[in-house]
């Protein structure tokens, strides 16, 4: 646990739920932990009971991505930890493949002639995955063109980001023809029978497309999604289709509206273990990117900086591709804040790089 770990409390300590059961955490509402095949190894997963037109049930909230082992901790879960109902609805955060991978295939799963077992998700995320899983378009994070503009320059570096394309429609190969919109500020009654409890949806950006996260304020409980993560930052990058966007702004101004939801919320992240201590939370992780942006400008005043010249100024650490690509992105969001708000200028080299220097 480091240091700041230490400023939150986790109530259920390091006990965690076994790959294919389900741990209770308050009446109705389940933690399933399912693993990845990253260095983020594991993805937390939500069970709540639930009760649809009469039918009693459970709704998933987030998936797993689309692989033979995610699919296999499902089928034990289904058979041992759902008390012999029915799963009624799948709730998806936001669009990618760790929490809508499986989304496809629990949805047909579990869809009768009675009760389809509809997706729920925010419109924006939706499309968005629809298009991305499509194998004929390109859903890298970053592209050889976009990554050599912003200063890789490595061709072994620039073709294995080539051989990324699809990478995403690989853990997403489909998603559901039909979904239910989510939008900020809906309110969806779950529960069974006359426990159900009104979960609010809050919206974030800059992590995904239209993020939703869920609080429900009778049982205090916030699942967080991706946007509030009790031990590590929340990826936020900035993608070729959106190259002078400004998605590390739309993130600390989305995180600081959480700031209106309970103190002593019990949040429910996507990795990591449970915990409270919300506005601490919110309080560190924007120290971290004010320390980040102190970097940014230190670098930028000494000499021309390309987002790559910034990996181990931000990172500190040895990086495989899969974490380079979204090291990337997260470099060319800190780049492009400062740039949008003057405190830097962005120049575009002989080279096709762009380089960032102090205003």
């Amino acid at each position: 646990m480091n240091a700041l770990e230490h400023e939150l409390s986790y109530p259920f300590g390091d006990t965690l739920p076994e790959t294919g059961t389900a741990m209770e955490l308050t009446p109705g509402v389940r933690w399933v932990r399912m693993t990845l095949p990253f260095a983020l190894d594991h993805i937390n997963l939500w069970l709540l009971r639930d009760e649809i037109d009469g039918q009693p049930g459970w709704t998933i909230v987030d998936c797993g991505i689309s692989n033979d082992d995610t699919r296999a901790a499902w089928e034990q879960v289904f058979a041992t930890q759902l008390q012999g109902l029915p799963v009624l609805r799948v709730i998806v955060t936001h669009l990618h493949p760790d929490h809508i991978g499986l989304a496809h295939w629990l949805c047909e799963r579990w869809t009768t002639p009675q009760h389809e077992c509809r997706l729920w998700i925010s419109g924006t995320d939706y499309n968005g995955a629809r298009m991305a899983s499509n194998p004929a378009t390109t859903s890298t994070v970053i592209t050889p063109a976009f990554a050599a503009s912003h200063g890789i320059t490595d061709t072994e570096a620039l073709h294995k980001i080539q051989t990324r394309a699809g990478h995403y429609a690989s853990m997403v190969p489909k998603v559901p023809e039909r979904f239910r919109r989510l939008i900020d500020g809906d309110v969806i009654p779950i529960g069974a029978g006359n426990n159900k409890a009104g979960w609010r949806c809050h919206v974030g950006y800059g992590h995904a497309p239209e993020h939703m996260s869920l609080h429900c304020a009778d049982l205090g409980v916030l699942i967080s999604g991706d946007m509030v993560l009790p031990r590590i930052s929340t990826n936020v990058g900035v993608h070729e289709n959106e190259p002078e966007g400004d998605p590390l702004k739309r993130y600390l101004d989305s995180i600081e509206r959480m700031r209106a939801l309970p103190a002593d919320s019990l949040v429910l992240p996507s990795h990591g273990k449970p915990f409270r201590g919300l506005h601490t939370r919110i309080d560190q992780l924007k120290s971290h990117h004010d320390e980040r942006f102190a970097e940014v400008l230190q670098a930028c005043a000494e000499a021309p900086q390309s987002a790559a010249d910034l990996l181990m100024v931000l990172f500190k650490r040895k990086l495989d591709l899969h974490q380079t690509t979204f090291a990337m992105g997260e470099s060319i969001a800190h780049l492009n804040a400062l740039w949008h708000t003057g405190k830097l200028v962005r120049k575009v080299g002989s080279d096709g790089v762009h380089r960032f220097t102090r205003a």
